[in-house]
């Protein structure tokens, strides 16, 4: 049996001749991969980069000045308790003299000023937060507004923590959720968070109105008073 010669044009005809390159899958990886690698460097970047001036100046504590002058000694620090109802300290005491004057260490307005639970109480509202101050007789009315340094009144001996020395308490309050130590302030101090209503000290507060201005404990919980 003879077989006939397979002739080149014979092949030429059976395999047809491809006319891509031979990886159509090459250049789809080359470039997922080149995709990939921009996408890292970008976020290197962006980890590495600065933050921005709006973003500091949002995050940064605002410049007070100090509510006694000269600059008090600090006898008691903020140390927020551990449980609602636990020992602690929720705000600074500095130490002071009967009738020293005392101001306000921020711009704001007077939200409160008066009697209250037999001390005298002076809150400043800031906007975002608040700082109160006590034992005060307050010399400023609710509503008035008041810049940084401002005078509100003069540091009282009744109801001071330090008696019967006298000494001023320094709250600072965001919200109405959490306390902040006030001499952040004044650039010192650790950044401290405490819950407002781990601070609501019901149990030590005897129940009697406020003329005008409805219960004592309810105000007591609202300003954030007292420890």
């Amino acid at each position: 049996m003879t077989t006939s010669p397979i002739t080149h044009a014979a092949v030429s005809r059976r395999i047809p001749r491809r006319t891509g390159p031979r990886t159509p899958g090459r250049t789809w990886v080359l470039t997922a991969v080149a995709l990939i690698a921009l996408a890292l460097a970008l976020l290197l970047v962006g980890a590495l980069a600065p933050p921005s001036a709006a973003g500091a100046r949002a995050t940064a504590d605002p410049v007070g000045v100090w509510p006694l002058r000269p600059e008090p000694e600090v006898v008691a620090p903020f140390d927020p308790p551990d449980s609602p109802y636990g020992p602690g300290h929720r705000g600074v005491d500095l130490q002071g003299s009967p009738g020293q004057a005392v101001r306000s260490a921020l711009p704001g307005t007077v939200s409160f000023a008066g009697p209250l639970a037999g001390r005298g109480v002076v809150v400043v509202d800031h906007g975002g937060t608040r700082t109160t101050y006590e034992p005060v007789a307050a010399t400023v009315s609710v509503g008035d507004p008041v810049a940084a340094g401002d005078r509100i009144g003069t540091l009282q001996v009744p109801g001071s923590h330090c008696f019967p020395a006298a000494c001023l308490h320094w709250g600072w309050i965001q919200g109405a959720s959490t306390y902040l130590d006030p001499l952040r302030l004044v650039g010192l101090g650790p950044i401290r968070l405490l819950p407002l209503w781990r601070d609501a000290p019901v149990a030590r507060v005897p129940p009697g109105p406020v003329a005008g201005r409805g219960s004592v404990v309810g105000w007591t919980i609202l300003l954030g008073l007292f420890d």
